[in-house]
């Protein structure tokens, strides 16, 4: 059986999810959720996709093999981002009126911590080994450092004004903020959780996604409706993609030939082909899509088993996968 992709995006006045077939750009279906989401994140097993409702308080469950909603569970008040810890144990969830990160067990659907952070906390990103998660503060102008261990807040990093969209690199070396207000990014080394760069974009930057070689960041600036491609190597913009009204979020495909944009004032969303950073196709989607997240690459045989059957005098050796 060939593998599909999917990118599911969160259409805010709609409370609904439309979910685009990554071979053909086709949407395929409409995944209704709760009142008015916005952050999305799907398990590293490709299983479950975790969404925000923004106004209800709460997160939807939705099993992808039939994009049903198999759970809703209540968090924190007006709830916005959120992230998957790659062992895909727990989801952190920022929770924007109350200042709050709500953690939940993914095993249970329970909400078994709460952290307070910054005023405003916005969106959060985990460290490629799960150690920790890095928390926007939009109201402080900070960046909260979550250790996962305990769940203890670290330390405090000052980025720009109205910091909003985190990525980290996948050697898990840095992390890339933006700030709304400044028009720019701030890189910080999570060695020593410094701010070494500060790069200009465009104008309201909004969201970033770095590519699976870590070799390049784009950076929606939603007020000039473009995305910023930054060069990670020397940290330089070095093109400019113009694409629909209102860019929000941006997600990369897993083998990193595309990026998926949200148009929130155009209702679409924009495909660029990561190899000449060209828009080839505009697909419409619902009302104000704000988020993008793509179902990742199927996980590769480790360890097999083999078995060894005996058909006509002929031997043949299987490999047995023990697919959950």
């Amino acid at each position: 059986m060939s593998f599909q992709s999917f990118a599911y995006i969160t259409n805010q006045n709609d409370s609904n999810l439309s979910v685009i077939r990554v071979s053909d750009n086709m949407v395929i279906n409409t995944v209704p959720v709760g009142n008015a989401p916005g952050g999305i994140a799907i398990t590293p097993n490709g299983q479950f996709a975790y969404v925000v409702n923004q106004n209800g308080n709460n997160v939807s469950v939705i099993r992808l093999s039939d994009n049903m909603i198999v759970q809703t569970i209540t968090v924190g008040t007006f709830p916005f981002g959120l992230a998957i810890t790659p062992n895909g144990q727990f989801v952190y969830v920022t929770n924007r009126s109350d200042d709050t990160v709500s953690v939940i067990q993914v095993s249970t659907n329970m909400v078994v911590a709460t952290i307070s952070v910054g005023d405003l906390p916005t969106e959060v990103a985990i460290t490629p080994n799960g150690q920790f998660a890095y928390v926007t503060n939009a109201f402080t102008n900070d960046v909260s450092v979550i250790r996962l261990s305990d769940n203890m807040v670290i330390l405090t990093v000052p980025v720009g004004t109205i910091p909003l969209g985190i990525g980290i690199t996948p050697n898990g070396q840095f992390a890339y903020v933006v700030n709304r207000s400044n028009d720019t990014v701030s890189v910080i080394r999570l060695s020593d959780n410094m701010v070494i760069l500060t790069v200009p974009v465009g104008d309201g930057p909004t969201d970033v996604a770095i590519t699976p070689n870590g070799q390049f960041a784009y950076v929606t600036n939603s007020f000039d409706n473009t995305v910023s491609v930054i060069r990670l190597s020397d940290n330089m913009v070095v093109q400019t993609i113009t694409v629909g009204t209102f860019p929000f979020g941006i997600a990369i495909t897993p083998n990193g030939q595309f990026a998926y944009v949200a148009n929130s004032s155009s209702d679409n969303v924009s495909v660029i082909r990561l190899s000449d950073n060209m828009v080839i196709q505009t697909v419409p989607v619902g009302d104000a899509p704000l988020d993008i997240a793509i179902t990742p690459l199927p996980a590769p045989i480790t360890n097999p088993s083999f078995v060894k059957v005996t058909v006509s005098n002929i031997e043949l050796t299987a490999i047995v996968r023990d697919i959950n």
